[in-house]
């Protein structure tokens, strides 16, 4: 299976496609969906310590029997696990919960609590190789740029909210000057009815012989987006990666941009973001 790579600011290439496992619930369900996703040709698993479900993603890495080299594995910290010193304890127990030597990507998960303190653990950790590449989640707001001006390692991807309906162009601009690439979490806007059903995908799914979820997903690979959706089903993991053997011409993705509303399916205030992640501790 064709699989297209992105070039970070570090110089590490990213599978641009991959398998997202939020709300896949125990290891043993993520450890056959990876195992699925690993045998039709997916090099890229996104999960994190709050998902509940690194251990599976280990032991389907361990299991499939591709070169570990060969597959690259996001996680995230949860800012429970924040603070100098703090962090780099959490990082040795995520290695030991996915079994491996090394992290391909560490995110901070949300951008609340000591997220300096974590960032310097995380930059150590890139220096002891324990971790290949680190960024960010959730950063959207002021708190974005105190970061990144602070950090020596300038964050290699910003994972966001990102669709045709939220297209992040001003986050894009805010970006530019670091090098840094988004990642999308909910690329298909969560499933909603009228983005999925947007006459242009319509139009284009029955040009192409592609499902209306594949056109969307190829606009995210021409837009340079990063992209994990998440399934359990064979067919749909499938459908989902085969979108490597077409293309979307000038004038169709310049059509897919119109769409842009500024519409985001995840709405909470900062406050109300903090307020609930106060309520969650993940366990070890």
């Amino acid at each position: 299976m064709k699989q297209n790579y992105v070039t970070l600011n570090d110089g590490n290439h990213i599978p641009q496609f991959g398998l997202g496992v939020y709300q896949i619930s125990g290891d043993e369900a993520t450890k056959q969906a990876c195992l699925e996703a690993l045998n039709l040709g997916y090099r890229h698993i996104d999960t994190a310590h709050a998902y509940q479900n690194e251990r599976g993603v280990g032991e389907a890495v361990k299991e499939s029997g591709i070169p570990r080299n060969e597959i690259w594995i996001t996680s995230k910290l949860w800012p429970s696990e924040y603070g100098e010193g703090k962090s780099a304890v959490a990082i040795e127990k995520m290695l030991d919960r996915l079994d491996t030597d090394y992290i391909d990507l560490l995110l901070l998960h949300q951008q609340f609590g000591d997220y300096s303190g974590a960032w310097k653990d995380m930059e150590r950790a890139v220096v002891q190789g324990k971790v290949k590449s680190i960024g960010l989640s959730n950063f959207e707001s002021e708190r974005l740029e105190e970061l990144v001006e602070a950090a020596n390692i300038k964050p290699s991807v910003l994972q966001v909210e990102c669709h045709p309906y939220y297209q992040q162009n001003a986050l894009k601009q805010r970006l530019a000057p670091y090098g840094t690439a988004i990642e999308s979490w909910y690329p298909i806007g969560h499933g909603d009815n009228e983005l999925l059903n947007e006459p242009i995908f319509t139009e284009l799914a029955q040009k192409y012989g592609k499902t209306n979820v594949q056109v969307i997903l190829r606009w995210h690979m021409q837009e340079g987006i990063i992209v994990f959706p998440k399934s359990t089903n064979p067919q749909h993991l499938k459908e989902n990666i085969s979108i490597f053997d077409f293309g979307l011409t000038d004038k169709e993705m310049a059509l897919i941009r119109t769409l842009d509303k500024g519409v985001r399916f995840f709405n909470m205030t900062l406050a109300e973001q903090e307020q609930n992640l106060g309520k969650f501790i993940p366990a070890d």
